[in-house]
């Protein structure tokens, strides 16, 4: 088995189309519907809000939607022609290309007997709405925006404050303009098709912005497809004995090679949207942790990442905005007058933990020897995210990082678990803010430790002492104060009296990964973890069933989210936990089968024991960063793989979980080189390293015994 598949048919829910910062959300015909979330959306910002087909009066009835790529999509239709036999039909083919824009190619064959008369009615409108606003159910201002035809194309222009936009939709075939809808008529003898194509352009402020897919050139060569062709290609090769395990990691790489986004002033290193339909654009959190599961394919997306927030690093105090000198930003979103440069677009800075993921994610990757002197110039925006943690994030001197929002339009919580009701006691009451949660406190001891180890290796043995230190006190202060001992577990947070916060959550997980957790307190952790109050089967939920607050269907109190149960698994497997980081490993991937090998954002917490399949939560994303990056952590998991080029040394020691024979993942990028790890049973090893690394054949211990 290798990682090569067909384009898969999607499901029955609506069909997204993904390409940079442009997405579509459509119905299975194709069909746009002004009443429904759907649209075609470019930075933000809804261009077609109705595109509907018609054939001689009737809406086709779709057959099938496959998908041609993350950003382009067949959907097959059928229209039978009113007193025909079944079999006397006309076949409804549309081929849709998102990017900058759209292109549809529109074929309508006669499979009837005789010549057939064929009216096509096209509905188009723009209604230049906020993404949001259409995610809430509302659209645009028609009363700020005009139509006027020409020819072959028609144009909606926008105005509105200072913002100037105008879609044109341009045609292969000169139609006859109505009100609401282009029209064509034509006669279609039998065996042969009619065909037309449709252009959508947008421009923003006067400015043309060129479409990824124009009329003048075909598909297979316009710039998405052939990126995405190359992203493939240098992706490591997968075989394996575990059709789960196959189908959801080369799922994990067409998503995620979907949710890259090219900056425009900076278009030679992508970055990482954190996912679609509703967030095609960059988080701090979401991309930090995504860029760390994804260096098994490729390391250049963390350094995109990184190089994306330093540039847009806090600069001064605003609290209207959150932001601070040093900080990292919590999302970037693009207003009406925005360009496509991030730097242009709006950012929020409300976030307690990008800051010191962000130091995480340089030093993990320092590790991998990849560019090292493209990481080492980030390293003073390391220092300047360090001095932010203890000069803004650390509000009262403690040693912990407590969130508060500045502004009463900002985020009441700030961690990964940021809905209002996110951050619940066990009793399900909502604590004051502010609040110290565990696993940012477990991160700031990450970042700790990740920056003594670039102070070792850049010869800096003062640096690598003060932070070393700072590390060993923040584990003995954090082991004070957040351990629960008549509960056996760490606590959710402290409030803003410095009480603990005593649900039992899957935060702890996040502080096992990082290194924080006493190896004294690891096994009635993961005891707790994988206990039937927190495991429902599929993975390990948000918050346990035998909390106040506990709802299978919520967002984040008992639900289930992949990239949670990833960085647990990282957790267990680091602890030594072998058999219940496969359990988890496991579950997930059965999830993933479930849905043709996708993981969504989240889904319910609901027993594996009551129902057989995972139930879906409604509106979560798909696909979504770091889910999609969840079965890649998986595959260095269970590879426990841990370079640190710089120290000359790889820790290795594959373990596969039981059943499981054969497991072979070619061409992983490090350090310059393509590295394979072939597993056969007992038995492995690895081609390609070279005489520079010293093969460690043994799991990396966790960082709370590793001595920087």
């Amino acid at each position: 088995m290798t990682s090569e598949a067909a384009a898969p048919e999607m499901g029955g829910g609506p069909v997204t189309l993904v390409e940079g910062t442009s997405f579509c959300l459509s119905g299975r015909s194709g069909d746009i519907r002004p009443d429904l979330p759907e649209g075609l959306f470019f930075l933000d910002t809804r261009l077609l809000s109705d595109w509907q087909l018609r054939v001689n009066g009737l809406r086709p009835e779709p057959l099938a939607v496959t998908a041609d790529g993350p950003e382009s999509a067949t959907f097959v239709s059928r229209v039978k022609p009113r007193g025909r036999s079944r079999s006397e039909t006309l076949l409804v083919v549309r081929r849709r290309y998102v990017g900058r824009g759209m292109r549809e190619d529109l074929t309508i064959r006669n499979h009837c007997a005789d010549p057939m008369p064929i009216s096509v009615v096209l509905f188009c409108e723009a209604d230049f709405a906020d993404l949001f606003d259409v995610k809430l159910g509302n659209g645009g201002h028609p009363d700020a925006h005009t139509r006027r035809t020409r020819d072959a194309a028609v144009e909606f222009r926008h105005r509105r404050e200072s913002s100037r936009r105008v879609v044109t939709l341009t045609f292969s075939a000169q139609p006859t303009w109505e009100t609401d809808a282009a029209v064509w008529h034509a006669e279609v003898a039998p065996g042969e098709e009619w065909t037309c194509t449709a252009e959508v352009q947008v421009s923003v402020d006067g400015e043309a912005i060129a479409p990824r897919y124009s009329l003048l050139e075909p598909p297979a060569k316009a710039l998405p497809a052939q990126r995405h062709a190359r992203w493939q290609q240098a992706a490591p090769r997968i075989s394996t004995d575990q059709p789960a395990l196959l189908q959801s990691v080369g799922r994990s790489i067409d998503d995620l090679g979907s949710l890259r986004i090219f900056d425009a002033e900076h278009p030679d290193r992508p970055v990482i949207a954190a996912g679609a339909p509703w967030f095609m654009t960059l988080f701090g959190r979401d991309s930090i942790l995504t860029a760390w599961m994804a260096l098994i394919v490729d390391p250049d997306i963390a350094l995109g990442v990184l190089e994306a927030l330093a540039r847009l690093q806090g600069q001064k105090i605003d609290p209207a905005t959150e932001e601070q000198p040093g900080r990292i930003l919590h999302e970037v979103r693009f207003g009406e007058a925005s360009s496509m440069s991030l730097g242009d677009g709006h950012i929020y800075y409300g976030t307690a933990d990008a800051t010191a993921l962000f130091v995480m994610l340089l030093g993990e990757l320092a590790r991998w020897g990849h560019e090292p002197e493209f990481v080492d110039r980030l390293i003073p925006h390391a220092d300047r995210a360090l001095a932010w943690i203890e000069q803004y994030g650390d509000r009262d001197g403690d040693g912990f990082v407590e969130d508060q929002r500045s502004t009463p339009h900002g985020l009441r919580n700030q961690g990964w678990k940021d809905s209002a009701d996110g951050i619940p006691a066990a009793d399900g009451s909502l604590p004051d803010t502010p609040i110290a949660l565990a696993e940012v406190q477990a991160y700031v001891y990450g970042a700790y430790v990740a920056r003594a180890h670039l102070a070792r290796e850049a010869g800096d043995p003062s640096t690598q002492s003060r932070y070393a230190s700072k590390a060993k006190a923040l584990r003995e202060a954090f082991d004070r104060a957040f351990w629960l001992p008549d509960r056996g577990w760490y606590a959710l947070g402290l409030d803003d009296g410095k009480r603990p916060i005593d649900a039992l959550a899957s935060n702890m997980g996040h502080c096992l990964w990082a290194g924080i957790v006493s190896r004294e307190r690891a096994p009635s952790v993961v005891r707790h973890l994988m206990s039937s109050e927190m495991f429902s089967g599929w993975g390990v939920r948000t918050l346990a069933t035998s909390m106040a607050s506990y709802n299978p269907l919520s967002y984040h109190n008992g639900s289930v989210w992949p990239h949670d149960n990833a960085i647990i698994a990282s957790g267990l497997m680091r602890y030594g936990f072998v058999d219940e980081a496969h359990r988890v490993i496991t579950s997930m991937l059965d999830a993933a089968a479930t849905a043709s090998g996708r993981l969504p954002e989240l889904f319910a917490g609901v027993s594996r024991d009551d129902v057989g399949i995972p139930v879906s939560y409604p509106t979560s994303c798909s696909p979504q960063a770091w889910a999609a990056a969840t079965p890649l952590l998986f595959l260095r998991l269970l590879l426990r793989f841990d370079p640190q080029v710089r120290r000359g040394r790889l820790w290795c020691a594959p373990s596969l979980p039981p059943g499981w024979e054969r497991l072979v993942v070619e061409d992983i990028p490090l350090a310059g080189r393509r590295v394979s790890v072939t597993v056969e049973g007992e038995h492995w090893h690895i081609d390609g390293l070279g005489h520079e690394l010293e093969i460690l054949a043994r799991p990396r211990e966790p960082l709370t015994a590793e001595a920087p």
